[in-house]
């Protein structure tokens, strides 16, 4: 009879669950705000079978203000579903640069692999071409430097001058690969991103990484493969240039014998033959991504540490944010100096694509007062740090009317705990304090607490990754993932499914 008791409670929980999950999905802010205003821990809750949480269903939707109102309650940014992705690989396969801005300024995970497939963020963000999500995931990498295009280029050495800047790690990064040795420059190449290829290629790509035998489907274009014999498969000729140009081989050979052109004529690629078949004569000249933005480590840094969400309206007597017209200016462009509020700066870093700023340095975007080149923020003196958010308990509990907690063990009591909307519920101390394990250990001596935590409905959405492989997917493990046996990351293109969720 306890034991029913606890699952009505469960049942109870489960239900201002999916009212979050449905808040959280459909983007009803008022609504997810009642909800954690009642019960905080809520925002722990996921869904049954995926493992979905609220802010998994509000990073992959774009909902970037319920994503901020999640982590502000308390959950985990790097939860993990039953696949292991985080809300911050959703919203970079769906393209949602304001959900990643606002992961990265809360300082998401951005190495964190999926089970599934052992791709990270950066992966998704690739696959699909969202170029604004893989910027601002690299923003911490990027210095706000003058000459950060030049070093990447080995035009200039003067990066011992940038403490912030360590080159060897953003490249590791970029280069990280996933099962199959597959990188981000691997993915942008196959699906015809060229604007992600373009980006990553500035940012440190490797065009020589190859891929492994790993027997998945990908061994279609065959093992060994570069980010050119991926770019003749999928046919975009202008990916297949800006690598060419980059130093790609024409004559690099995969497991199979096969040239990028030998790869284009299997795959009936005929319009980029001329391209893959000889090197121009002239050197080609390939501009800066128009994707770099230089100012944006600044300006992250500056907004993680003195807030960038502040809605006070600006006195009267003090000049407005001139972008927004509503907010204070909190900090000023080094050079010009004009001011604005953190939030616009961040806009304007985040959504910048100008490839020359003249005489600006490659990477730097204009002032929208005086178009003058701007390469980094500072702050406005007399800003104070804010202090780190409050972070709620994510201990799940139990109401107080049930038969585990008051001793009742009646049918009466039974039925009343199922049928009892939940919003009466009171909170017991968390399922890890030692008075709740004296609990029940005294009531169950022989159940286990996961028992104890909310379920929610069965979930029968597809994986946002389509793995090439049949069969049911299982959470592996670290040794599995070194296992030789390893799953494809993405499925082969033309089967690649790019289609964008909204």
């Amino acid at each position: 009879m306890g034991f029913l008791g606890i699952m009505g409670n469960s049942f109870g929980c489960s239900a201002s669950g999916e009212r979050l999950v449905s808040a959280a999905r459909d983007g009803d802010l008022q609504e997810a705000k009642a909800l954690l205003e009642y019960n905080p821990r809520l925002a722990r809750y996921s869904t049954f079978g995926v493992r979905n949480s609220p802010l998994h269903y509000s990073a992959a939707q774009g909902h970037h203000e319920i994503v901020s109102l999640l982590i502000e309650s308390g959950v985990d940014i790097n939860l993990r579903n039953i696949r292991g992705q985080t809300a911050l690989m959703q919203a970079c396969q769906y393209g949602h640069w304001e959900v990643v801005q606002t992961l990265i300024l809360f300082k998401a995970n951005i190495h964190r692999t999926d089970y599934l497939n052992g791709g990270t963020a950066l992966h998704f963000a690739a696959l699909n071409g969202h170029t604004r999500c893989i910027r601002l995931l690299l923003a911490d990498y990027i210095p706000s430097a003058p000459n950060f295009w030049n070093m990447m280029r080995g035009k200039s050495t003067r990066d011992s001058s940038i403490p912030d800047f360590d080159k060897s790690a953003l490249s590791k990064f970029v280069n990280q690969r996933a099962d199959g040795g597959i990188t981000a420059l691997h993915m942008s190449a196959l699906n015809g991103h060229a604007e992600s290829v373009h980006l990553l290629l500035d940012l440190g790509a490797s065009v020589s990484e190859v891929t492994v035998e790993d027997g998945s489907t990908i061994d279609l274009i065959g093992a060994g493969s570069t980010p050119l014999h991926y770019a003749a498969c999928g046919g975009n000729a202008v990916c297949c240039q800006v690598l060419i140009a980059r130093g790609a081989s024409l004559t690099a050979e995969n497991a199979n014998g096969w040239t990028p052109l030998m790869v284009a004529r299997s795959w009936h690629r005929n319009w980029i033959e001329g391209i893959l078949s000889k090197r121009p004569d002239g050197r080609i000249k390939i501009l800066p991504s128009p994707y770099l933005s230089l100012p944006l480590m600044s300006i992250i840094r500056i907004a993680r540490e003195f807030g960038w969400r502040g809605t006070n309206q600006s006195p009267a007597c003090i000049d407005p944010c001139v972008v927004c017209l509503e907010r204070r200016c909190t900090v000023a462009a080094e050079g010009c100096n004009h001011e604005f509020c953190t939030r616009c700066a961040l806009y304007l870093c985040s959504t910048n694509s100008t490839s020359t700023v003249v005489p600006g340095p490659p990477g730097s975007i204009p002032c929208p007062l005086c178009r003058h080149a701007i390469v980094s923020f500072f702050k406005i003196p007399g800003m104070s740090p804010i202090r780190d958010l409050p972070r709620t308990s994510l201990s799940l509990s139990l109401c107080a009317t049930c038969p585990a907690v008051d001793g009742s063990d009646s049918t009466a009591s039974m039925a009343t705990q199922l049928c009892k909307p939940d919003f009466h519920c009171t909170r017991v101390p968390p399922l890890g304090s030692s008075s709740f394990r004296s609990l029940s250990c005294q009531r169950f001596p022989s159940m286990k607490l996961h028992s104890m935590l909310c379920m929610g409905v069965p979930e029968t959405s597809p994986c946002l990754i389509r793995c090439c492989r049949s069969g049911s997917s299982l959470r592996r493990s670290a040794s599995q993932r070194e296992s030789s046996t390893r799953s494809c990351l993405f499925a082969f293109s033309p089967i690649v499914d790019t289609s964008n969720g909204s």
